[in-house]
Order: C-alpha cells, then sequence, then structure tokens
C-alpha cells in the first residue's frame, strides 16, 4: 500500500535519509522508531510532500506521489501529529470536518462521519460537538486531532508522536483506544516514534533508522530476539530492563500469594 523506494533527502552536505526502501502491506501499522535527528520524522513527511526527496520514490496503491499535487495528495492522507494543531477558532466538529468539507462530502455525510468518529474515540458528540479547543484537556484534544485525521476515510495514515505531550496514564489509555481504532477500521499506517514501548505495543513492524538510514525491520518480537546491530539491541534493552525490573517487584508478591 504505502512503497518508499531508494528515498533520500540532502540539505546541502547533511544527509538526512539516505537511500530508505520499505513497504507497508494493506491495513499494516509499522512504526519508524530512532532517535532524535535519525530521519523518521524526515521520511514521514516525504510520504506526503511536506518535504520533497531529493531522490528516490514514494508510491501509494501504487500510485507515483509525484503524479499528484501535494494538496490533492494531503486531502487523501491522514495525519496526526505531536502538537495536534486545532484551528482555536473552530469548534470541535468544525475542525473535524475540515477535510470533507474541502472535498466537497454534502452536510449530512460529513455531520455523520463527525458524530461517528467523536464516539470512536470516545468524546460523546452531544457533549463536545460545540467545544472549542480551549475547553478541551490535552488527552481530548489529541482525541480530536486523531479523529481528524481519519475524517476524509484516508487510504493511509501518518502519525509522528501524536501521544509524546501526554503525561503517562492518558498517553496508556490513548494508546489502548487507538489500537482499537485502528484494527475496527484497518488503518494503513506509518507511525513514528522514539519510545521503544510504544513501538513494541502499537507496531506490526518496526522500522529502525539511525543516521539517516533504514538499520532493521521486523517484528517486535524479531527485534527483541535478533538485533541486528549494537545500536538495535540497546534500544531493545530498555523495555527489557523495564520488564525485568517490574518482575522483580512483583515476584515477592506472588509468592506471598502462594
Amino acid at each position: 500500500m504505502i512503497e518508499l523506494a531508494g528515498l533520500s533527502k540532502r540539505y546541502d552536505e547533511t544527509i538526512a535519509v539516505e537511500n530508505l526502501s520499505l513497504e507497508v502491506a494493506r491495513g499494516e501499522l509499522v512504526v519508524l522508531l530512532g532517535g532524535s535527528g535519525c530521519g523518521k520524522t524526515t521520511t514521514l513527511k516525504m510520504v506526503n510532500r511536506l518535504i520533497e526527496p531529493t531522490a528516490g520514490r514514494v508510491r501509494i496503491g501504487g500510485r507515483d506521489t509525484q503524479e499528484l499535487a501535494p494538496h490533492e495528495l494531503r486531502r487523501r492522507i491522514g495525519y496526526c501529529f505531536q502538537q495536534v494543531g486545532l484551528f482555536p477558532h473552530l469548534d470541535v466538529a468544525e475542525n473535524v470536518a475540515i477535510t470533507p468539507s474541502l472535498l466537497g462530502w454534502d452536510v449530512a455525510r460529513t455531520a455523520a462521519r463527525v458524530d461517528a468518529l467523536l464516539r470512536e474515540v470516545e468524546l460523546e458528540p452531544e457533549e463536545f460537538r460545540s467545544r472549542r479547543p480551549n475547553q478541551l484537556s490535552g488527552g481530548q484534544q489529541q482525541r480530536v486531532g486523531l479523529a481528524r485525521a481519519l475524517a476524509a476515510e484516508p487510504e493511509v495514515v501518518l502519525f509522528d508522536e501524536p501521544f509524546g505531550a501526554l503525561d503517562p496514564l492518558i498517553r496508556d489509555r490513548l494508546q489502548r483506544s487507538f489500537q482499537k481504532i485502528r484494527r475496527e477500521l484497518g488503518l494503513t499506517a506509518l507511525f513514528v516514534t522514539h519510545d521503544m514501548v510504544e513501538a513494541l505495543l502499537l507496531g506490526d513492524r518496526i522500522a529502525v533508522m539511525n543516521r539517516g538510514r533504514l538499520v532493521q525491520v521486523g517484528t517486535p518480537a524479531e527485534l527483541l530476539a535478533h538485533p541486528a546491530d549494537d545500536y538495535v539491541a540497546e534500544l531493545m534493552e530498555t523495555p527489557r530492563r523495564h520488564a525485568e525490573i517490574v518482575d522483580r517487584f512483583l515476584a515477592p508478591t506472588a509468592r506471598e500469594e502462594s
């Protein structure tokens, strides 16, 4: 569904992304994982042409994205990011309805889609439809951002650390809601994060990037069991170490209960 072929981006002498090739199957979520400056967000933005590649091709559904005007391409791709970017002068329903309105959907279809998506992200339409962004919590704003990204029934959705600015409890709840929604809707998605645990929880496969290059692609189990190099092994060590610490805390309780 998404094909990146030899994708590269250079800024003068700086290489942001180098010769990256990756495929995402229909209904699959692939996580782009790596530290700051590894090229994962640049890669994501080349998919919807917020950044133009220096070399290589992006195809969605078999079609080269260069064949479409950037604004037309972006209306076909959902995009959800950390800063949310809700329009403060519009209410929740108007924010969610932006892309369907631009695509010429009729009022009844748009309203039905908005209400259905608000329910999907656990915001009752009757309560939240008419609120302004400044009347929402951070978690509620992020839910509206997710609904907006899905509003026009896009073939592909891009996520750029959408839960990164939230506190741990809200983040965990949104991750669980997101897993449910994406399975129900069969989303095809690229998801950027630097959080190893989030990558392991959400990704069907994980594509690890380092210094602009793709160093390993595999399922969470494959990366944990067979890291391709020291960098991937170091990334995978963090969630492994956290799990071991939790197990040590739980072990005395298990012994007492037995």
